[in-house]
């Protein structure tokens, strides 16, 4: 199989128009809840992207990366996002927004029930508070919806893997070098949007020398942007230099003349996929953090046999 460069293939991870909501099939209001509850007590900073510190729309970026939802970088910006929402239509996920300066839109949470949200605050780091009463009920302006999420419970169908939410490339890029137990050490990163001082940096540079990651047209990485498990499927093969063997499945979404096909026959043959149950591999579905973690452990287990 020849090698070749992941290229415009991940331009089209922009998933947010700015014009209604996402919907994030997978994802419930128990997921987003969890995933932005698992951040509390991380202090704040001022213009800060990371668990070291962190602003408020920093945060909510963060959150919404889990599952491949792109937000502007501040609170005023994200407030031009999404679907205005009544105060008394509020659902567990949508945005909320607050005049703390008396200058118009300056902080931003996640509403996470019950009236209340969460948020990275200048006192008390990532908190919960209350969105009616105290400091915030007279600095409340508003609520976007950015994600349609769901009060279900996901069917599980790949291969008994839960659906919780989906892994940034940044994300796989760690879990990568930290199975191919890969030198990290070098974070003089060759794409434009990781800094050196990323926690992405060491995982990103060293995945490039290997030709996994080589970025998009513009060279980017785009660190927070989720995978298809087409795309993923890519980037297991060449990671782990795999090679197509007996037995892989025919999946009804994809056929032979799919860019990704050989690479999906390759991880099938080798036991590393199983598709979802139904006759399909799911080419198009964002990648979940549990579907990540199966994957690697497959790969694990078939490098021991």
């Amino acid at each position: 199989m020849k090698k070749r460069l992941l290229l415009p293939i991940f331009a089209s991870f922009m998933l947010f128009t700015g014009i209604g909501a996402n919907t994030t099939e997978a994802a419930t209001f128990s997921d987003i809840k969890e995933t932005a509850s698992q951040y509390i007590g991380t202090p704040y900073k001022y213009g800060g992207t990371t668990l070291n510190g962190i602003d408020c729309s920093a945060y909510t970026s963060l959150v919404f990366s889990k599952f491949g939802i792109d937000l502007e970088r501040t609170s005023r910006a994200q407030y031009t996002q999404g679907t205005a929402v009544s105060k008394s239509n509020l659902q567990t996920g949508d945005l909320v927004f607050f005049n703390t300066s008396g200058s118009g839109i300056s902080h931003v949470g996640i509403f996470i029930g019950d009236g209340k949200f969460i948020s990275a605050t200048t006192s008390r780091g990532v908190a919960i508070d209350s969105i009616n009463g105290g400091y915030w009920g007279p600095k409340y302006v508003g609520a976007k919806r950015v994600a349609d999420f769901s009060n279900e419970v996901a069917e599980v169908k790949d291969a008994a893997i839960d659906f919780t939410y989906y892994i940034s490339r940044g994300d796989v890029a760690l879990k990568l070098a930290e199975a191919l137990k890969l030198d990290t050490t070098n974070t003089n990163s060759p794409f434009p949007d990781v800094k050196s001082t990323s926690e992405y940096a060491g995982a990103a540079t060293a995945l490039n020398k290997l030709g996994v990651f080589t970025g998009n047209a513009d060279g980017k990485f785009n660190p927070r942007s989720a995978l298809t498990r087409a795309q993923l499927a890519k980037v297991l093969v060449e990671a782990f230099n795999l090679k197509l063997a007996d037995g892989a499945e025919q999946f009804t979404d994809v056929s032979e003349g799919d860019w990704s096909y050989e690479y999906i026959q390759i991880l099938s043959s080798n036991k590393i996929t199983y598709g979802k149950g139904d006759g399909t591999f799911g080419v198009n579905e964002k990648v979940t953090i549990k579907q990540m973690d199966a994957f690697i452990d497959r790969l694990k287990r078939n490098s021991k046999n």
